[in-house]
């Protein structure tokens, strides 16, 4: 496989040379783009784990009750 090229690659330095400024402008749009995205997918991973978090408690609930049920003693008590 060829690395993936998108054309000649052109600087702003001498001769198209590619500066430390370009390097730093282009990771700065990067990390815009990034936050953009985490920005609009925080609040469903929030919601999502609202919800796994109340589901794990709800199933613990369940199973502990289920287990309490089947393994409790029942005495009956008469009088004579």
């Amino acid at each position: 496989m060829s690395p993936k090229s998108s054309g000649p690659v052109h600087g702003s330095g001498p001769d198209g040379r590619i500066e430390i400024g370009d390097i730093r402008e282009k990771l700065a749009e990067l990390r815009g783009e990034v936050d953009e995205t985490t920005d609009t997918v925080k609040p469903y991973l929030t919601y999502a784990a609202v919800g796994g978090a109340v589901l794990v408690i709800a199933l613990a609930f369940l199973v502990g009750r289920r287990r309490g049920r089947r393994t409790s003693t029942w005495v009956e008590i008469r009088r004579v």
